[in-house]
Order: structure tokens, then sequence, then C-alpha cells
């Protein structure tokens, strides 16, 4: 496919100026995804990695969709492709590759034969396609625009039979999950990606290799980011060699942890997936007050990490750490329910929507200020909301306006100031990366279609 660029590439300079780094991964169980409300992943790991090198904020921008993630590349969207890609000769035409990540062979994805428990493991593969050859006249279903469609292409020519490719819109994930439950016969996946694939599904064979083995690697626009590919490949080549680097092959590819992780109902990979074991109760209260569910989510795990019983050393307790006092005053003991505690924190949060209302008329923004409330309590947020009117700046915006006279109130020339009605805050630093920590959770839960 040909690509049309729309506007030049950033490379290092532009992003380094810009504070954030923009990549395209996909959300399956070895790339992206969240688990008991974390994001994780090997591609995310490997990325939150290197943006942390650079000091960069890490922008994830999701697609399963092979030609429309290189079109966030060609549009500028993004910045680097960061799927796992295997290097092709038709591909470094379109992009520049990274240093490989790793090396994997294709195999062919097939279901062993019924009572293959009892079989001896020769009788068993007397029943399985095991030569390339074998594929004539077979129909096999791959991930359209993938490396798996152009090697079968190419086995066609190479070998003079006709084999059936059809591609289709799911990732070799999900149609290892298709041939498992009979839906369809075969596909082709990489074998990094069989020893998750056979724990979950172990009636599926992926003994049968249909490649050489290819490297895996990110990728970039092909010109104007000389620099942003040596920067990569620096780093690639030194994170490889470390311990750190091979505790991510082990926790994403090796042993029962990653089938366990995948095959856990609090396992998300869309929009079906479970955040929490709360999720339909937090569904339920974030309507009344016009909240997505998922920033309530993103707030109870911030606070709770989803645990219903924990108490603070203030006294604070519960999934959203309501003071036991403060639920009373909403006509709920937090101490006695899950779902009382979410409906009294729900009815706090509502409180302060409708004070900061008269501040704040921009319902998004507002929810900046309502988190930061949250955290450290109102009385501070509007001594600093005092203090950016007064100063000249716009009190109702959050970040660089509000935000940093929140953080000068540890200051006596502020907190002093005689706008200022609640005294000193020394963690206004903190406050802020709460409310951002908050934020940037809910990004990734929104990732999920």
């Amino acid at each position: 496919m040909v690509y049309t660029e729309t506007v030049p590439p950033r490379d290092l300079d532009a992003i380094l100026a810009d504070g954030k780094i923009r990549a395209v991964t996909n959300v399956n169980q070895t790339s992206y995804f969240i688990y008991k409300g974390e994001p994780m992943g090997f591609h995310f790991e490997l990325l939150k990695k290197f943006a942390d090198h650079l000091e960069l904020e890490l922008e994830i921008i999701t697609s399963n969709d092979i030609d429309e993630a290189l079109g966030y590349l060609q549009s500028g969207d993004a910045d680097l492709v960061a799927i796992g890609l295997s290097v092709s000769a038709d591909r470094k035409e379109m992009m520049q590759f990274t240093e490989p990540l790793m090396q994997s062979s294709q195999v062919l994805v097939q279901r062993k034969p019924n009572g293959w428990e009892r079989m001896t493991e020769k009788t068993a593969a007397e029943k399985l396609v095991r030569n390339q050859l074998d594929l004539a006249g077979k129909t096999i279903y791959v991930q359209k625009g993938s490396s798996y469609a152009q090697r079968l292409y190419n086995l066609e020519r190479e070998s003079g039979m006709d084999i059936g490719v059809i591609e289709v819109p799911y990732d070799a994930e999900e149609l290892a999950r298709q041939v498992s439950r009979g839906e369809i016969e075969y596909t082709i996946c990489d074998d990094y990606m069989s020893n998750i694939i056979g724990t979950l599904f172990p009636g599926l064979d992926m003994s049968t290799p249909v490649s050489f083995p290819l490297n895996i690697a990110w990728s970039v626009r092909k010109d104007g980011t000389d620099a942003l590919i040596s920067e990569l490949n620096g780093w690639i080549t030194g994170f490889k060699t470390t311990r750190e680097y091979a505790r991510l092959e082990r926790k994403y590819f090796s042993g029962m942890r990653p089938a366990s992780i995948a095959g856990s109902e609090y396992f998300a990979t869309n929009s079906d997936g479970k955040v929490s074991p709360f999720d339909d109760i937090i569904k339920n209260y974030a309507d009344t007050i016009g909240w997505d569910w998922r920033l309530v989510a993103a707030l109870i795990y911030q606070e709770s990490r989803f645990n219903p019983s924990v108490t603070s050393p203030r006294g604070a307790y519960g999934l959203m750490q309501v003071m036991p006092s403060t639920g009373l005053h909403f006509g709920y003991d937090v101490t006695r329910s899950v779902e009382n505690n979410i409906r009294a924190g729900i009815s706090y949060i509502r409180m302060l929507d409708r004070l900061f209302s008269q501040w704040v008329t921009d319902p998004d923004e507002r929810v900046k200020f309502i988190l930061a409330s949250y955290n450290a309590g109102h009385g501070h947020v509007i001594d600093a909301i005092r203090l950016a009117e007064k100063n000249g700046l716009d009190p109702g915006r959050w970040d660089d306006n509000v935000s940093l006279f929140l953080e000068r109130k540890a200051d006596p020339a502020f907190y002093d100031d005689p706008v200022v009605r609640n005294g000193r805050l020394r963690q206004g630093v903190q406050v802020n990366a709460y409310v951002a920590d908050i934020l940037k959770r809910y990004e990734h839960y929104r990732n999920l279609k």
C-alpha cells in the first residue's frame, strides 16, 4: 500500500521540545492491555522505558489494523509504530526499522487431532500438517496487511501451489482463539506467541514453521527521522543486554504467568473487559453525575487499588477513601458496603462539581479541579483559584494556571496572601501529580475501544 505523507515527520528535536512521544501499538495480550486496572504489555513497557529514558511523556495510540497503524505514522499523528512488525523488503520501502527487538519464526496454528491426549507425539504428528507443501489446497486466515499474508503469497509463488489466503481484520491472537473454537481451520502466528497461546488453548499445535527466522522491530518514517532512529537504535541495543529486558521477555512470553493473566476476568483488551470487580456498580453511579465510568474507575484505582477494605492513616475508608464523617454527611455508612462507599464518593464529587461550576464552565476542565479537591480538599483549590485570579491568570484553567498556585501555596509569600483562607499546602506538587496520574490512567482505560 502507498501512503501519502501529509506533514513532515517530527525528528528528535521536535519531540523533545514537545515533551511527548506518540506511539501506535496494538491491543492484545502481548503488546498492550489492562490487567486489574493497570496498563501492561511487552511493547507498552518498552515504550514507557524509552520515554522515561528521554524524560518524555508517552502518548499511546491504539490500532489493531496494520494499515491504519502505518497510516498514523505517515500522516504525522504518530512518531513511531510499536506493534512488533516483522522486517521485510516490502516494508523497508515504506518505513525505517529500528534495531531488532527479537527474532521470531512464523508457525502454523492448527488444532490437534481428537484424542491427542492419549496419542504418542508421533501418532498425533501424523495427523497434522508438518510440511509447508501440505498447505496446498488449505484455507488459512491471517490478519489483513500482515507479514503472515505476504509469507503465504511468497510460498505460493515459490512452490507453484494454491493456498486459500483469507485476510481478515483480526490479529493472530484472536484468530488462534477462532481456530481453538473450530470456527476456522488454520492461522499463523509468531513463535514467541506460542507459549501463551498454547497455554491458553492446549488443543492447538504450533510446531510447524512456515518461515525462516525474521527480525521483529519498531518503525519510524523513512525520511527526516535520522536523530530519532539513532536514539532508538542506541537505546534498544543497550537495553537488550540488561536484566530488565530479560525480565520483560519472561514476564510476557515464558512460563504460566502470561496465560494466567490473559485468562483472568480482569484482563481487558476491549470495552467488554473488566477493569475491576466493581465495574457494574461504578458504571451505575458514574451515570448519575455524567462522568465516564472509566474516569471514576481511574480515581478509585488511585485511591485504593480497588481494595474495598483499605483504611488510610487519617481514617478514610474503602474504595473511594471516604472519611466516615463525610459519608454520614451524605447519608451513607461507608464502612457498611462497597455500594455505600461509592455512593458517598459520588455524592462528594457531585457537591464539588456544583461548587466549582461558578469558576469553571468547561466540564472537562472542571474535572481537574474536582480531582485536586478530592485529594487536597476544596479549600486549598479555591485559594489557588483566588491567587491565579489576583495574579492575572485564568482562574478557570487548571494547567499552568490554578495548578501553578496550588504548588506555590507551600511558599509563605503566597499562603500568607490575604486572599488565602486555608493556610499552607505543603504537598501541592504531589496533588498535581495525583491529578495527572488519574487522567493518564483514564486515557489508558479509554484506549480499550
